[in-house]
């Protein structure tokens, strides 16, 4: 790419060509607002005077376009980083336009449909500067992974192998810093907008990647369905394998936003998310750990998940309030998931806030206006806002801690007593839930563990 001047301008009205990775890009300036015809520039959400990208950075110079827009974000969008996130993903204004797939259903016949593997990675939109997720947030990949890559825009998974999704969440919410990123490739399926069917689509993706000769990507292969036998055996192949399952593509169909019957995905087990509600403490070999996650679904379904867990997820559960994906089998007369099974923490799903059920009023305090009897009357409501209980096993000692509104209620004392309550006014919920998760913090530096929460 050509290289940054200090004194090089782009004039009103004129156009001049410089030199991507893979293709020639032209800049161009009307007025106020500096232009690429680079993918990246186009298909940002930033307002059109405000975009940049990295052909602009190197031709006018970083310091000049961080005056003329106001910060040097990559993608152009206007962003701000995701709390709890590690400081690896960035919100962007707005989630990318990607095709989402419908369920596979028998009397569906998918011969001559294109087939391929469906990879249990992290779902990644390559907008020709940086990775952005299904929900808007750049994943900070490092420097030399993203070198080499095109600019062009690309749908893929990030992913490092079969059974290795959480490793894989892992890698890609630690930021750009370690070198466990060598382990992650981006698989490529699509070119949102590339023009023709999906078979031109992908062909134009084969091109892509092998000009610019980016050693982390590679296209997914695809093949022709030969019907429902050739379908059930690939798919048994697969699950052998380890593999989560199988996608189906129509042929000659278009790239679509949205959910789509033109994708189906292949399965034997069902998946879904769950958030999570609290946790249940283990018995017997799993004393002093998780034994379950408490979930619920959107519509406020609530059950555990008790299985799929490694001994270092049991050690250190998702947290109250993330999204979960688990495995089952089929859904019971109730809508209850049955037999689910742990798969692993998701980074790029929401759910809405389950809904909770409200108990009956607290019953009154022989002792109106004690701090005995406002902890009476705050253990007797309707459930926290955020709470956790936490056992040091050597010591033999239980502490846990709710927070409702501006006000901590702790317990703490010997395991099997009642303990001592403690009653705290804070005056706001932000500085009542911040106190009460630093206060946690500590107690699990010095040796408390995770065994309940709500």
């Amino acid at each position: 790419m050509t290289s940054a001047s200090d004194d090089r301008t782009l004039a009103d009205g004129t156009t001049v060509e410089v030199q991507g990775s893979s293709s020639t890009y032209t800049l161009s300036r009307k007025g106020g607002i500096y232009m690429c015809s680079c993918p990246a520039w186009r298909n940002q959400g930033a307002p059109i005077d405000r975009r940049t990208c990295k052909h602009l950075r190197a031709y006018l110079g970083d310091p000049a376009e961080a005056v003329r827009v106001g910060a040097l974000v990559p993608s152009g969008a206007a962003a701000t980083v995701r709390s709890g996130a590690g400081g690896a993903a960035v919100k962007k204004d707005t989630a990318p336009p990607i095709l989402l797939a419908h369920k596979w259903e028998v009397d569906h016949d998918p011969t001559g449909w294109w087939m391929s593997e469906k990879l249990d990675g992290v779902r990644a939109y390559w907008d020709g500067e940086a990775f952005v997720s299904r929900l808007g947030n750049r994943f900070l990949a490092p420097d030399w992974f993203v070198a080499d890559l095109p600019a062009d825009t690309l749908d893929g998974e990030l992913w490092v192998d079969r059974k290795q999704f959480q490793r894989t969440i892992s890698i890609v919410r630690s930021g750009a810093g370690g070198d466990d990123w060598r382990d992650v490739r981006y698989v490529v399926f699509d070119a949102p907008n590339a023009k023709g069917s999906f078979e031109d689509r992908l062909a134009h993706v084969q091109r892509v990647l092998e000009r610019s000769g980016a050693p982390h990507a590679r296209w997914h292969e695809h093949v022709r369905c030969g019907g429902v036998d050739h379908l059930r055996g690939e798919l048994s192949r697969v699950e052998a394998l380890g593999g989560e399952g199988l996608m189906l593509r129509q042929p000659g169909s278009p790239y679509v936003v949205g959910r789509s019957t033109t994708l189906l995905k292949v399965k034997t087990f069902h998946d879904a998310e769950a958030r999570v509600v609290a946790h249940a403490p283990g018995t017997g070999k799993h004393k002093a750990r998780l034994g379950a996650l408490v979930v619920a679904l959107a519509d406020g379904t609530r059950f555990n998940i008790g299985t799929g867990f490694s001994d270092a997820e049991r050690e250190a559960p998702p947290a109250i309030g993330a999204v979960v994906t688990f495995r089952y089998q089929e859904l019971s007369a109730d809508g209850v998931p049955r037999f689910p099974s742990y798969v692993g923490e998701r980074i790029d799903v929401e759910l809405p806030a389950p809904r909770r059920a409200v108990s009956a009023p607290p019953p009154a305090v022989s002792r109106p206006g004690s701090p005995e009897a406002a902890a009476e009357g705050l253990a007797g409501s309707p459930p926290a806002d955020w709470a956790v209980r936490l056992e040091h096993p050597d010591e033999g000692k239980f502490w846990e801690i709710e927070v409702r509104g501006g006000q901590q209620l702790t317990r703490f004392g010997k395991l099997g007593s009642p303990g001592q309550t403690r009653l705290t006014e804070l005056g706001s919920a932000s500085d009542a839930r911040s106190d009460a998760e630093n206060r946690a913090m500590h107690k699990r530096k010095a040796g408390y563990r995770d065994v309940c929460g709500a």
